[in-house]
């Protein structure tokens, strides 16, 4: 081994908690929207409530009678 491939050990794990931060800070970091302008709510809020607002259409739309 050279001594640059020594010196280049570990540099991916910064990496990747670099990005996994800047993940965790994306999605949980409070934003305003339209649906609620008074009370910021986070990305996975926001993801999770259309979710649930779909499924409850579709689930309305399955129990009607054919």
């Amino acid at each position: 081994m050279t001594p640059f491939s020594i010196r280049q050990q570990g540099q991916s794990a910064i990496d990747y908690m670099l990005a996994c931060a800047a993940l965790a800070f994306a999605l949980f970091v409070p934003l305003r929207d339209a649906a609620s302008p008074d009370t910021p709510r986070t990305a996975v809020q926001i993801v999770l409530h259309a979710f649930k607002t779909a499924y409850d259409n579709i689930s309305h739309a399955i129990s009607l009678p054919a």
